[in-house]
């Protein structure tokens, strides 16, 4: 079939054809555009997924000058005014420093309305809520924003807070140490109602002869060896303390007539303690006072603590300028220089016809039968003791210097420490284990003051090592001198409760919580007591 001359073809599909294909070109490259846009846009996102947030914060800014809607819980707004503060201090600082008092004083303003909705929240128990906060909120952004405009920089902020951050900081160092210096002065010092019991009780020893008549038939009664007997020993100067503790021992015993309280004191207060001792009926109990200064044995010859306590550098430490030692206030204690302190270490020798017996220090109180402690087993051990490592600091390595290779080669730094203040002794055992000779021992080795500092505890942690004998926590509950937060069941449950620290009982400065404990076992209805306003 011949074909068409080319005038007579259909020219209508070439030129559609060439549309369709124009068309589909620029899809195309609509298309690649798009899809490169996409990838770029995709690609900051990745590089910079915070940059739509930070576009809401902007506008959430513009729109408002804090973010206080944005914070839900009660706490938040708390936090935020506190933080709002610490800003406005900075400030009015800056603003003083610069003349702008009016500024200053409305910041000031301001930061006391803040400190007042915050007081008055904690008094009341509750948070703070949104519709208190918001307007202070607002009010100290406005004058920050306004500090801000008056080219009071964030530089200029940053360095100015700096500053007073530190001198702050001095301040609170400062502070801390007057107040531990004033509390251990308070601590050391004898109240005015203690000073009058103590004339008195004295005046009655020097012109009352029958007492001392007394002394002598307690001092020949053979209830004083009877191994069938419960024995305790107190070592203390002060009458009042050493009164509580005899008192609440023989009220929560079962048999009080089997109990014989040995105690010893010094020469200023032996006096007060026989006339106290001998003109008050404790239920029975026998009752034993010693002077220390009567045991001509213990002296430099034998006791090196002896030696060191009656050193001028010691007594200097303590009585005199010491201007190159800066030490702890709890180490300028004078009690450390009190030789009643360090007898506890002598049991064995005071007591040398003894077999068993409980010390017992003058500002515990007990609440329950200590008899039972006599019976307990020791299992061949020297004392019995409550151990203190439950928080993990109360270790050896917390008392002792372990950068010394005498210690380190010997003991295990981690081993559990233990409490003195109540204690079982089996002293047959400490005599075959020679205990005292090892506190000899160490008491030489530590005379220039490097394997531990001072105290007792840290040479007995040393001397009894390897012969203690834990006891159930209940027997001993510490810290009433200087922990607010003791468990009140912990305390109930407590044969034997320890008002270590510096609060003790008979002080002002005492934990008010606890004083009723103590203040229960003083006999109110004699006549020095209220004569001198005891209690």
């Amino acid at each position: 079939m011949p074909r068409r001359a080319a005038e007579f073809r259909r020219p209508i599909r070439r030129k559609l054809s060439y549309g369709i294909c124009f068309l589909l070109g620029a899809f195309s490259v609509v298309g690649l555009v798009l899809l490169f846009l996409q990838h770029s846009y995709h690609e900051d996102r990745v590089k910079h997924p915070l940059l739509e947030g930070n576009k809401h914060v902007e506008h959430f800014a513009k729109d408002r000058l804090n973010f206080t809607e944005e914070i839900s819980s009660a706490t938040s707004f708390s936090r935020q005014l506190a933080e709002e503060m610490v800003l406005a201090k900075a400030y009015v600082v800056i603003a003083k420093e610069h003349n702008n008092l009016h500024l200053a004083w409305e910041l000031s303003l301001k930061i006391r309305s803040c400190q007042l909705l915050l007081s008055k929240a904690a008094m009341a128990g509750r948070p703070v809520t949104k519709e208190e906060a918001e307007p202070i909120i607002k009010s100290l952004s406005s004058l920050i924003f306004k500090a801000q405009d008056i080219h009071y920089d964030i530089a200029t902020t940053i360095v100015t807070m700096k500053s007073h951050i530190q001198a702050l900081e001095e301040r609170a160092i400062a502070a801390s140490v007057q107040s531990n210096v004033f509390a251990q002065i308070s601590a050391e010092a004898l109240p005015k109602s203690l000073h009058c019991l103590d004339v008195k009780l004295n005046a009655d020893w020097l012109t009352k002869p029958s007492l001392k008549k007394l002394s002598d038939e307690t001092r020949n009664s053979l209830r004083l060896t009877d191994q069938n007997l419960y024995h305790f020993c107190i070592f203390s100067d002060n009458v009042l303390a050493t009164s509580v503790v005899v008192n609440s021992t023989v009220v929560n015993a079962e048999y009080p007539m089997q109990l014989v309280f040995h105690i010893v004191t010094d020469g200023v207060n032996y006096g007060t303690m026989q006339a106290w001792f001998l003109g008050n009926n404790f239920k029975g109990a026998t009752i034993e006072v010693q002077n220390v200064e009567d045991f001509h044995w213990l002296n430099e010859s034998y006791s090196p603590i002896v030696k060191q306590l009656l050193n001028s550098e010691s007594r200097a430490f303590y009585f005199g300028a010491y201007p190159d030692v800066n030490p702890e206030p709890k180490l300028r204690n004078n009690k450390f220089l009190s030789l009643l302190n360090h007898l506890r270490f002598y049991i064995p020798e005071i007591y040398p016809q003894l077999e068993k017996i409980v010390f017992l220090d003058d500002d515990v109180v007990v609440q329950k039968d200590l008899t039972p402690l006599f019976s307990l087993e020791l299992h061949g051990n020297v004392i019995g003791a409550v151990e203190t490592c439950l928080e993990a600091y109360h270790r050896y390595y917390k008392y002792l210097n372990f950068s010394s290779p005498i210690l380190s080669s010997k003991f295990d730094p981690q081993t559990c420490a233990w409490s003195l203040g109540m204690n079982v002794f089996d002293l047959v055992q400490w005599k075959k284990s020679n205990v005292t000779a090892i506190y000899h021992y160490w008491q030489e080795q530590n005379a220039n003051g490097t394997l531990w500092k001072l105290g007792t505890l840290s040479p007995a942690l040393l001397s009894f090592y390897g012969l203690v004998e834990p006891l159930d926590r209940r027997w001993h509950v510490l810290g009433l001198g200087y922990d607010l937060n003791i468990d009140n069941r912990l305390i109930d449950s407590a044969a034997v409760i320890h008002f270590n620290g510096n609060m003790k009982p008979w002080l002002r400065l005492s934990i008010s919580r606890y004083r009723p404990l103590w203040h229960k076992y003083i006999n109110q209805s004699h006549p020095y007591f209220q004569e001198c306003a005891i209690g």
